[in-house]
């Protein structure tokens, strides 16, 4: 087995192949000079300095001996999917039984003149983090373009440092694609009581630079200059799709596969934040950005090749953490039509999100235990309406517990 890619995705897969009983060879290649590690406390924990690299990592350097998974570090640059190799930058060459695509996606960047400057940052490896952390240490004046979960813990991060920070997001709240209106607004509210200034409907036209080729100011669409000596583009991420495209495999925005997460070539596989997959609440084809997608994926595929073959229907979750609050989204909404908000604190309550009668998503704003009960319920298949979301006295836990014969769990 060769797996393309060393992040959560293709280190989960190598380890549950060895841990679902596979005894042939495991190479996972992975493009950075690290060991495998977590990439959600990157824009966190560690860019605020309060973890350092060997907490990221996923296994220390002595697992990989002990499992037998030889972990090579290198940059694969093409698949021949008929003698089934992948080639390396530096001329070597893997055969495979099967091959496992967790190549994950890539920041986007702006197209706009300056995008190059020293001073503007991206928000994706412990790399970019140590970067972005020394430039911190002396930044008077911080610049977020976009206003998604990296944009704003980074902004987050910025603010406790002690940097005065500029979001401008080109749509008119914050978190547009990933949370409902309530959320958006309580965290609208959250960043402007901690000194962040949001601007938002505004686009970027231009970086421009100081005699030393750094960055001091940002060119809104209305020609106004934000001064800056620090940029952080949050403007999401683009799957990496390029090795599965020149081998001949059907791309979209990610790499296409089956329910089972098997490409075109029954000897390849995809998973993570590169492969786009039949979502088996809806049937559309979705790709997911999460840690949770990545390992359940991971886990599907590690089964099928070792014997035990089903469809991946794992349900999503996703979670954030800015200044005191985390949001955890437990399901996925895809076109909301009804919302009903659990909690009387504008700074504690849960959002319902439904299609019709169906309940599609919860998103708990610093309710852990709600956020619990609605994975139990969306999991379970248990059914909840907007009918009983709104009767008096109705909460998750109870809902939960009254389907399980008492039981909360």
């Amino acid at each position: 087995m060769v797996v393309v890619g060393a992040g959560q995705g293709g280190h989960q897969t190598a380890a549950s192949l060895r841990e679902f009983g596979y005894q042939g060879r495991v190479t996972l290649v992975s493009a950075e000079d690290a060991l495998p590690y977590e990439r959600p406390p990157l824009s966190k924990a560690y860019l605020k300095g309060t973890a350092d690299e060997a907490q990221l990592w996923l296994r220390p350097a002595t697992y990989y001996v002990r499992q037998s998974i030889d972990l090579v570090k290198g940059t694969v640059t093409g698949i021949d999917p008929a003698a089934r190799t992948v080639r390396l930058a530096d001329g070597s060459a893997y055969d495979y039984g099967h091959l496992v695509l967790a190549t994950g996606a890539r920041p986007r960047v702006l197209d706009v003149p300056g995008a190059g400057l020293r001073g503007v940052h991206t928000l994706r490896t412990a790399r970019n983090v140590d970067a972005l952390r020394a430039a911190l240490a002396s930044a008077r004046r911080m610049v977020v373009v976009g206003a998604g979960y990296i944009g704003l813990e980074g902004a987050a991060a910025a603010r406790a440092a002690g940097c005065a920070v500029t979001v401008v997001e080109a749509l008119d709240r914050p978190l547009a694609r990933v949370l409902s209106a309530r959320g958006a607004a309580h965290f609208t509210r959250l960043h402007q009581r901690e000194g962040t200034h949001l601007l938002f409907g505004q686009g970027v036209t231009a970086l421009h630079g100081n005699s030393r080729g750094g960055v001091d100011a940002v060119e809104l669409a209305d020609g106004r200059r934000l001064p800056a000596d620090l940029v952080l583009i949050g403007v999401g991420v683009g799957p990496r799709t390029e090795l599965a495209a020149a081998a001949g495999l059907p791309v979209g925005d990610g790499i296409t596969v089956d329910a089972s997460l098997l490409t075109a070539d029954p000897y390849i596989s995809a998973i993570g934040d590169c492969a786009a997959f039949p979502y088996a609440r809806s049937g559309n084809r979705l790709r997911l950005e999460s840690v949770q997608n990545a390992v359940g994926q991971a886990r599907l595929v590690a089964e099928r090749l070792t014997g035990s073959p089903r469809a991946y229907d794992d349900l999503p979750w996703f979670w954030s953490e800015q200044f005191s609050t985390t949001v955890q989204i437990a399901g996925l909404a895809e076109a909301p039509d009804t919302e009903v908000v659990l909690g009387e604190d504008p700074d504690a309550y849960s959002v319902l999100l439904f299609e019709g009668q169906e309940l599609r998503a919860v998103e708990s704003v610093n309710r852990p235990t709600d956020h619990i009960a609605a994975r139990r319920l969306l999991g379970g298949g248990i059914k909840v309406s907007p009918a009983d979301a709104t009767a008096p006295g109705f909460t998750l836990k109870g809902h939960l517990a009254s389907h399980r014969g008492g039981a909360s769990g």
